[in-house]
Order: C-alpha cells, then structure tokens, then sequence
C-alpha cells in the first residue's frame, strides 16, 4: 500500500477516535492481498515515523489529534482484547486518595487474562492475573468515561490485599471516607 493511501486510512479511523490497533486489526485498516505484503506495510510505516508501536502486538498512528491521557489505558485494553480488564491496585487507590503515592507513568490493571508487564513509552502497564468470576468483577468496578473501568475503593482494597502486594501505604482514615 501506498504511504499516502495509509496515512488517508488512519486518519479517517483518527477522525472517529480510533488510533490504536492490535495487529490483527490492521488487516481490516489495510486491505492487502497478503499478510507479507500487510507487514511490509507496517514495517514502512514506522520506519517513516507514521505508526509507533508502543508493544509487540500494538500500533498506535503517531500523527493521531486523539492521543491524550487515556492512551495507556487504550493500549492495555488492545493487549488484552477479550479479556476482563480493570484499573484496580495502586492506580485506583491513588485515584480514591487512599495511598499517598501516585504512580506516575504506570498503571496497574486487574485482567482474567496472563499477567505480564509492558514497557511502552508511554509508561508501564502491570497486568495482574485474577481468578475472580465476571459476575463478581462487573459488581465491582465503575465506568468512569475512560477505556478501562474503574475498580471500586473497597475491591481494589482486596485485590490489593489478595494478590499480596505492601499494604503499608494504606491511609485507614481515606478507606472509611465516602
């Protein structure tokens, strides 16, 4: 494909808000007859600075009008595609004023899906496994606007204190706060 038919197809899925693609996706972005002609493509691309690719499996359209706050969170949502994803852990109870430490450039997610940690530049993105039903999950986290849900004060409590992580940052009083 053409560098300019390219950029004209990613800047109509930007135009409706839609910058971050799985590879798999991208065979839908660009319609070519083979998948090595496609990873021909995507190799041009970033090399031209066109595509970025924050994460193996991941391509973000770097000339996006889109890309903001929520571009971490976009991206960990494409890493774990058809899992159960959430916010929960430090990033949550940063965000509910319980732990006093904010963790700039990470972010720490609860998903059905394998654990694993991704550097990208857009900071780090921490995937805990949880065996917890869906059921329980959708009962306990809250839809904030953003790409991923939030999970509530109290289940990112235990998710905190399930999975074994240092509970010494805890503020009690913030806990009980409503």
């Amino acid at each position: 494909m053409k560098q300019s038919e390219a950029i004209k197809r990613l800047a109509e899925f930007d135009q409706r808000g839609r910058y971050v693609f799985s590879t798999q996706d991208m065979s839908k972005v660009f319609l070519e007859d083979t998948a090595r002609g496609r990873e021909a493509t995507l190799k041009r691309l970033v090399k031209a600075g066109i595509l970025e690719r924050p994460s193996k499996g991941v391509y973000l359209y770097a000339l996006s009008k889109n890309k903001g706050l929520d571009t971490l969170e976009l991206i960990a949502k494409t890493l774990r595609r058809g899992e159960y994803s959430y916010i929960s852990l430090e990033s949550a109870l940063s965000e509910y004023g319980v732990i006093s430490q904010i963790p700039v450039g990470r972010l720490t997610v609860m998903t059905t899906g394998r654990k694993g940690e991704y550097k990208t530049p857009y900071g780090v993105i921490e995937f805990t496994h949880t065996k917890r039903r869906v059921s329980d999950i959708l009962s306990t986290i809250k839809d904030r606007g953003r790409p991923l849900k939030v999970a509530a004060k109290f289940a990112a409590l235990r998710d905190l204190k399930r999975v074994g992580r240092n509970t010494h940052l805890i503020d009690e009083e913030a806990v009980h706060d409503d």
